[in-house]
């Protein structure tokens, strides 16, 4: 180990020498045999000249960079303009805060960027609706009687063994799903005098006006209407079918039906047990 006053004395001297101008190279020729952690340690914090300084082909990059972004610039503008990785604009900088401008163009762009991406979405989704409706073109009365029963066997009442009850009642929320029931209803020889109709709705909602909205629906008169049948509203519930868009559900019920219910049962039958070709 060289002794304590060696190593000061190397200190000294090194010193001298770097602040004299001389590279590592040179203070090491010139001090003789020095461990290359010896001589790190005794020149620790004293800066080299700058002739032996090497240059960097990025410094400048570096510097335009960090002056883009403190105009406001985004990593991806300044990749844009100095043509250099974004690792690298990352790394030169990081240091520097987001302007509040880069923030607001930011949200500026992502939310016209959103607004196109749903707009753009909507517009295909209805071109894929309008495709799939010009497919079914007009429906034949086999092919209204057919959809009609499968559409009452999914919401209608049915009779269960344990409740036997061979009558029509369909009831549903959905204006078009009511107005193609009623067309079912006709091309199966039903008369709008048999039908008897009835809304219902929670208490706390309006119900004249859901009652005057389902009349405009089915385009029946009032004569047909019975009372709404009112269903207590638990405070407790959170319900999303509020405000003035909410008109309960109609109920129809067809007087004389047992026939009918038959019929809607063997149309099922005949359309679900048929085995495919």
């Amino acid at each position: 180990m060289r002794p304590p006053q060696r190593v000061s004395q190397v200190r000294e001297e090194a010193v001298a020498l770097r602040l004299a101008g001389k590279s590592v190279r040179e203070i090491k020729d010139t001090l003789g045999p020095v461990g290359k952690r010896t001589l790190s340690a005794a020149l620790k914090d004293t800066p080299p000249a700058e002739w032996t300084r090497r240059p960097n082909a990025k410094d400048d990059l570096r510097e335009k960079a960090r002056e883009l972004r403190t105009q406001g610039l985004s990593y991806n503008e300044i990749v844009a303009q100095l043509d250099v990785a974004k690792s690298s604009v990352s790394l030169w900088v990081r240091d520097i805060p987001c302007p509040k401008r880069f923030h607001y163009v930011h949200n500026e762009r992502r939310l016209e960027g959103l607004r196109k991406f749903n707009e753009a979405r909507t517009a295909r989704q209805a071109a894929e609706s309008e495709a799939a409706a010009a497919e079914i073109g007009e429906l034949t009365n086999r092919e209204v009687l057919i959809a009609g029963a499968i559409a009452y066997w999914c919401e209608g009442s049915k009779s269960k063994p344990y409740r036997r009850a061979n009558r029509v009642v369909f009831m549903n929320s959905d204006p078009g799903l009511i107005r193609f029931f009623l067309r079912f209803l006709e091309t199966a020889g039903v008369s709008r005098d048999d039908l008897i109709l009835r809304v219902s709705i929670h208490d706390n909602a309006d119900a004249e006006a859901a009652q005057r909205f389902w009349a405009e629906v089915t385009g029946v008169g009032p004569n047909l209407f019975r009372s709404p049948t009112l269903k207590h509203h638990k405070p407790k519930t959170v319900r999303m079918n509020i405000g003035d868009d909410y008109h309960g559900c109609l109920r129809i019920d067809v007087r004389r039906s047992g026939e009918l219910y038959r019929r809607i049962e063997g149309w099922v039958s005949g359309t679900t047990n048929k085995p495919s070709a």
